[in-house]
């Protein structure tokens, strides 16, 4: 959220652009909707009350309608993306047979 008047918006338009690159939404001298960004907070359930129990529009799951998965069956280590090799050059966490590993 950014508060200020049309003149702060001008003055300081390099760092509206800087969170147009970085946030999902900017408000211009409003308030959010109060949804908290948080594991627990999904909008779902079973039929009526939608129509794909399996996907959430808020909360950390979001960005799960976003991915696709997909399966590296038999690659060589060469081959694969450098987040899924075995020697994990990125050294980023990873779930790997179940565990949490870097």
């Amino acid at each position: 959220t950014i508060h200020g008047t049309n003149e702060d918006l001008k003055e300081y338009a390099e760092l509206v652009e800087i969170l147009e690159q970085k946030v999902g939404r900017i408000i211009f001298n409003g308030f959010p909707t109060g949804v908290e960004v948080c594991h627990s907070m999904v909008h779902g359930g079973p039929f009526p009350s939608t129509t794909a129990p399996q996907t959430t529009s808020v909360g950390t799951a979001a960005i799960k309608r976003f991915a696709r998965p997909v399966c590296y069956q038999d690659f060589p280590q060469e081959a694969l993306p450098d987040p899924l090799k075995d020697t994990n050059p990125l050294s980023i966490w990873r779930m790997v047979d179940g565990e949490m590993k870097r």
